[in-house]
């Protein structure tokens, strides 16, 4: 896979789960633990692509 392509997935993932996080929050529809669960993905994602950019 293209690795710029690959860098855009996993940045546009981290920040619509944080956007989504922060969405149902808002509406409070969200339990702490599912939330802490959406950030952690996103976080995780957003480590990846960054990682990925110092291997450079």
């Amino acid at each position: 896979m293209n690795k710029n392509l690959n860098k855009l997935i996993l940045k546009s993932v981290g920040l619509g789960v944080g956007v989504a996080a922060l969405v149902l929050n808002i509406m409070q529809i969200l339990e702490v633990k599912v939330g802490i669960t959406l950030l952690s993905i996103g976080l995780i994602c957003l480590a990846i692509s960054d990682l990925e950019n110092k291997k450079k």
